[in-house]
């Protein structure tokens, strides 16, 4: 045997929570073509493509403004109607997407994690990248319209440039806590198929607990005592982040939004060591 050869094993590892960071960097290209390859299969066949990144952050606001705002009569903390339901929608929706895409990681990549070695986080990571590029064109449709709003309005829009200088923690934030859940429950769906089947009523559910639809002072004033357990959801904190930077509406309180990052970096933990131990049995259990 010529000695100068390389041998590499592959193997299950010992540890439960295992994150090799070098490794992951080592695979950036992969997570890019992944990335692309998603992306791509996203608007593949459709009719106006990456335009329905525009459009269901528009539909889902205009429902809500029409429901809730004229039918309803929610109250927006005074902010205008329209404003402040995509203010919400629009990061919910990206928080949704993360977590509904990543739940499928398993089952959308059971050919190629059967075929070829490379570390698994690899996929739900380039999800939530794509994810982020629709959230950054929905987001830019929501400045556009909140510049619009500051120019042709007469009531001006106070934006709070600290808080706003803050978002891209926020975005990490909301990422890693889609993705957390969302692979935990891509790991219980290896074993429990019927659990797919649930994610997208979970999600709803989960809309209606957070302030989407409707301010945080509403349920804070009608039910006080509650309203801890109510920061306890992490997506809470943050929809309230959104409009507190970006309309100076709402009940932001910055020690919440630590809470919802502690929150968020227990389920994230739980989740990639949930992850990991499904990885190493998932061809045999496939």
């Amino acid at each position: 045997m010529n000695t100068s050869e390389q041998i590499t094993v592959i193997k299950p590892r010992e540890k439960g929570l295992h994150i090799d960071l070098k490794e992951l960097w080592r695979f950036r290209d992969l997570i890019y073509l992944l990335a692309r390859r998603t992306f791509v299969a996203m608007y593949k066949q459709t009719i106006i493509g990456p335009a329905w990144a525009i459009i269901q952050p528009l539909l889902t606001t205009g429902i809500l403004t029409l429901v809730f705002g004229r039918f309803v009569g929610v109250p927006t903390d005074g902010a205008q109607p329209f404003l402040f339901y995509m203010c919400g929608s629009v990061p919910w929706s990206f928080f949704a997407r993360c977590l509904e895409k990543t739940a499928q990681t398993f089952t959308d990549n059971e050919k190629l994690f059967g075929k070829v070695y490379f570390p698994r986080l690899c996929a739900p990571i380039a999800t939530v990248l794509v994810t982020l590029i629709n959230f950054a064109i929905q987001f830019a449709f929501f400045l556009l319209f909140l510049i619009g709003t500051n120019i042709f309005s007469a009531e001006k829009i106070q934006v709070s440039w600290g808080l706003v200088a803050l978002t891209p923690l926020v975005l990490i934030e909301m990422g890693l806590l889609g993705l957390g859940v969302g692979i935990a429950v891509s790991a219980l769906t290896v074993r429990y198929k019927d659990l797919a089947l649930l994610v997208s009523f979970g999600v709803n559910l989960w809309m209606y607990i957070s302030p989407v639809a409707y301010p945080a002072s509403v349920l804070n004033s009608t039910y006080p005592a509650l309203k801890t357990v109510f920061m306890l959801n992490p997506m809470s904190p943050v929809i309230e982040f959104f409009r507190a930077a970006y309309l100076g509406t709402g009940t932001f309180n910055a020690g919440y939004l630590l809470l919802s990052a502690g929150v968020t970096c227990v389920i994230c933990f739980l989740g990639i060591l949930l992850f990991n131990r499904v990885e190493k049995t998932f061809a045999d259990v496939i």
